[in-house]
């Protein structure tokens, strides 16, 4: 069994109070993660953003 991963929007500072939690495998999570990141805070999609999510992805 895979072990499930999880970023949590509220460890980011947000001017939109975001408490989204994503949970799934890790590359499950990073592409989810980004997605929202660029579409709902209009962050650009760099690999600067991919690898700071990539560090707030934790066990569950």
């Amino acid at each position: 069994m895979v072990k499930r991963k999880v970023a949590d929007c509220r460890q980011f500072p947000s001017e939109k109070n975001c408490s989204l939690t994503i949970a799934g495998t890790e590359d499950e999570v990073l592409t989810v993660a980004v997605r929202h990141a660029v579409e709902e805070h209009g962050h650009e999609d760099t690999p600067e953003l991919h690898e700071q999510i990539k560090g707030m992805i934790k066990d569950e």
